[in-house]
């Protein structure tokens, strides 16, 4: 069988190929995407050729690679002892790739309503990455939290704090456009990190500092500002990958002596069998969201603020690598 996919051929170099793929094993479905969303840290780092991608360093990471991981479609075929979805459902699917057709593990993929759009679906997986790092700070409703860095992951963990029930919520980013956006998702305060007494601004209206925070820039200035502004006992998620090792923190002034918590929260970092207390397994998060979509508590739509055809994925991921404002954008796989 054929498929159309997005390959990574040589750093800074996107083509669009034609692949062979499988039948489904046993335990396997052949999924149909219609939709796959980009995320633009991961993606920046794999197409610009960064060896640190892998969190296992054992890990051998070359050319060609792929790319992509969070998407949706329709199940095309399943394979012998798949009893969670059938041939014809709507999926929302984790860990998959930028491909027309996927052979995906039957565990891998979720039944989603008629009322869900595939575009909103195709973003469930990347919200499950701030929503994993809320549950690990253990937030409780009426605590203050702090968001650093308002890329896609930012802005999903804005909305999501506001659904937990966090109050303020601060948002942090020197680009006015993002600021401006976290405050219509639900943040009650926008700030730029770089602008003066940025941390007391945080601390006089959090009232001493911030009870939580999702540090998504992955940058050590980042998460030195982030810590600035921490309330004694504060939680800091690690959401956003601090692939650059060189740090520089007063970590017996700013971490030992406020007793502040830095949380590990990549999203490779949890149970994969059974959840436990904000410890959740990625198809748990991935049903809350399906859950809240179902609902309209929650509708990520909004958030997509371009659609390509995969065919134009060299231009997209050459924007993608020289652009730090890269808009939140999904492949449209319907017409390949």
């Amino acid at each position: 069988m054929k498929t159309k996919s997005i390959i990574f051929s040589a750093p800074g170099k996107a083509e669009f190929v034609e692949q062979e793929i499988g039948a489904p094993g046993k335990d396997e479905v052949i999924v149909r995407l219609e939709v796959t969303s980009i995320s633009s840290g991961t993606e920046r780092a794999n197409v610009s050729g960064d060896t640190n991608v892998s969190i296992d360093k054992k890990a051998v990471v070359g050319f060609p690679r792929q790319s992509g991981y969070s998407s949706a479609g329709v199940v095309e075929a399943v394979g012998e002892g798949v009893t969670n979805v059938k041939v014809g459902d709507r999926v929302a699917a984790v860990w998959s790739r930028h491909s027309r057709y996927n052979r995906l593990p039957a565990a891998n993929v979720f039944k989603i309503g008629d009322n869900i759009t595939f575009e909103e679906a195709a973003l469930f997986h990347i919200a499950t990455f701030p929503l994993a790092a809320i549950r690990k700070c253990r937030l409780e409703i009426g605590e203050s939290a702090l968001v650093m860095g308002l890329g896609i992951l930012g802005m999903m963990a804005v909305r999501l704090l506001r659904l937990a029930g966090a109050v303020p919520i601060i948002a942090v980013d020197p680009i006015k456009e993002r600021r401006e956006k976290a405050l219509a998702y639900g943040a009650d305060y926008a700030f730029d990190p770089f602008e003066e007494n940025f941390d007391q601004k945080v601390k006089k209206i959090t009232n001493g500092g911030a009870n939580v925070a999702i540090e998504v820039t992955g940058v050590g200035k980042g998460l030195d500002s982030a810590l600035d502004c921490m309330a004694r006992f504060g939680r800091v998620a690690l959401l956003g990958c601090t692939r650059d090792s060189d740090f520089t923190i007063d970590y017996y002034r700013k971490v030992h002596g406020p007793g502040i918590t830095l949380v590990g929260a990549h999203t490779v970092a949890r149970p994969k069998f059974e959840s436990s207390e904000g410890m959740w397994t990625v198809g748990d998060d991935m049903k809350t969201l399906i859950g809240l979509s179902e609902t309209r508590r929650i509708d990520l739509s909004d958030m997509i603020q371009d659609t390509r055809s995969p065919k134009e994925a060299p231009e997209v991921y050459t924007r993608l690598i020289n652009d730090k404002g890269f808009p939140t954008t999904q492949f449209n796989w319907r017409e390949v």
